[in-house]
């Protein structure tokens, strides 16, 4: 399965200069980790090219604003993704590409679009179906992996459910997703560290969710909820850890430790890209 993603150099004039690699998605963040000049370097040297990948088949995307200095991008996989990694990843970028605006795009492709002034609708595939994972029981083998691919869903103060995140996400579903939860099976307290998570406060009708990644139509969320107030967190998985009244309780992060580990992944990457090992 090929990792595509999009890179969009957009020049002082204006202008931009399209770009898709079909397996550069995968080390993304590591890539734009080596600073502006190594990264215009690696992009350039892609073939250039006029698809836009839409918001299925794009699994990570970089512009790169040469006349604003703004770096926008994100990514399905890689330390950017991963809790204990997330935090660490976005400051050793913010210093690697000092004096840049850096922005993680939520929207995906769309965000891309919307920036150079383009019609994001171009890149939205609004007729497929929403494919959300299945719920796992607390005993999943998967789930013993120290970054397991899931959301966590927490419902009141008393309802603690996990769902396999290789797709779309939960809330996608919009309220049909409180049908799917009952007689869920109920996992107490979650001690995971998740990519995405969706907290439901029946009582109040309020709905609060957050991802380490993208989503297709990220802000358009409310419109599944009618009736209910929405609330993105963006990467704010903190938030849900304070209202979830102790049903989410992911590991702690160690910011030393998560920097030392990126860095060496960096050098890693790089080590093995100037080897001429992919």
């Amino acid at each position: 399965m090929a990792d595509r993603a999009n890179f969009v150099v957009v020049r002082e004039s204006g202008e931009y200069e399209l770009y898709l690699s079909r397996f550069g998605a995968v080390g993304i963040d590591l890539d734009l980790l080596a600073g502006p000049a190594a990264a215009l370097s690696m992009v350039r040297g892609l073939r250039m090219d006029d698809w836009w990948l839409d918001d299925v088949l794009c699994q990570g995307a970089a512009l790169i604003d040469l006349g604003r200095k703004v770096l926008l991008m994100f990514a399905w996989e890689g330390p950017s993704v991963v809790m204990r990694h997330r935090a660490a990843t976005l400051e050793l970028l913010r210093q690697a590409w000092a004096g840049w605006e850096v922005r993680w795009t939520y929207d995906g492709p769309a965000e891309l679009r919307t920036y150079l002034g383009l019609d994001p609708e171009h890149v939205r595939d609004r007729g497929r179906e929403t494919l959300v994972g299945e719920l796992l029981e607390p005993d999943e083998e998967d789930l013993a992996d120290p970054e397991p691919m899931v959301a966590v869903v927490t419902v009141g103060s008393d309802r603690c459910h996990v769902v396999a995140h290789a797709s779309d996400h939960p809330v996608r579903e919009g309220t049909a997703l409180l049908e799917r939860l009952v007689g869920a099976p109920e996992h107490g307290v979650c001690r995971l560290a998740a990519e995405a998570g969706v907290h439901v406060d029946p009582l109040r009708r309020r709905v609060g969710w957050w991802v380490l990644g993208a989503s297709a139509q990220a802000y358009e969320m409310p419109e599944r909820w009618p009736g209910w107030t929405v609330e993105f967190w963006r990467d704010g998985w903190e938030e849900h850890v304070r209202v979830a009244a102790g049903r989410f309780q992911p590991p702690p992060v160690d910011r030393d430790r998560a920097l030392a580990e990126v860095r060496a992944a960096v050098e890693l990457r790089h080590g093995r890209r100037a080897r001429g090992v992919n």
